[in-house]
């Protein structure tokens, strides 16, 4: 599904970003991405949004060279990408039903859908209550439910989650695992880059790590090895 053939990313005055990553992900794993600061996995998740370009190498979708991909394609691509932030990045003039349905309106789903779909997912997510409410009435955990929530509503093939148990505690870390596994088990194919020790341990999934830009550990079942 996914493939980054010897990916390389420099910066000015020949800034390592990445280098010479090769990877493949297959439709519906669960992996996640870990390192310290600087070790390159902002760097791999904008380049699959294509948010930047590689200085070298080639990035693989569904079989197609995403680098070569020409600008007025980008946003069909990143259609088939939810997105998880640790801040979460709700609109905060509008409600979590509207946030939710604003990820829909903006990719030109009709009204009718829009009504059906949010609140299913409300309901996934455990927020039915909560739909009109606005973020600043909401705990950290319910904004990031929000936040996925948002991200799964137009079906994408994967999410990224980028620090997404960053800012919330361990129980609520928890739950939020809880939802992710979920959404993995219906088949989409997921990505998280994080620091949580107790999550990459307990979850038991495919872990790759990084260190000044390139792979040093890619392992099944793995754990976080105490970085």
């Amino acid at each position: 599904m996914l493939e980054f053939m010897e990916v390389s990313k420099f910066y000015k005055k020949q800034q390592v970003a990445v280098k010479n990553i090769s990877m493949k992900i297959k439709k519906g794993e669960f992996v996640f991405l870990v390192g310290k600061s600087g070790a390159g996995k902002t760097t791999l998740i904008k380049l699959l949004l294509k948010e930047i370009n590689p200085t070298s190498g080639k990035i693989y979708y569904d079989g197609n060279d995403i680098t070569k991909l020409k600008n007025r394609r980008v946003p069909e691509l990143r259609r088939r990408i939810g997105v998880v932030f640790q801040d979460f990045r709700l609109l905060p003039k509008m409600t979590v039903y509207e946030n939710i349905a604003f990820a829909m309106e903006i990719v030109g789903s009709s009204a009718k859908n829009i009504r059906r779909e949010v609140p299913t997912v409300l309901s996934m997510v455990g927020l039915s209550s909560k739909a009109n409410n606005y973020p600043d009435e909401l705990a950290g955990g319910e904004k990031q439910r929000v936040a996925i929530a948002r991200s799964v509503i137009n079906k994408p093939q994967i999410i990224i989650a980028d620090e997404p148990t960053g800012n919330l505690d361990p129980e609520t870390s928890h739950e939020i695992m809880k939802i992710f596994t979920e959404i993995n088990k219906r088949g989409t194919t997921l990505i998280m880059a994080t620091h949580d020790r107790a999550i990459v341990d307990q979850m038991k999934k495919r872990v790759i790590e990084l260190k000044k830009g390139s792979i040093i550990r890619d392992s099944e079942g793995g754990y976080y090895n105490g970085l």
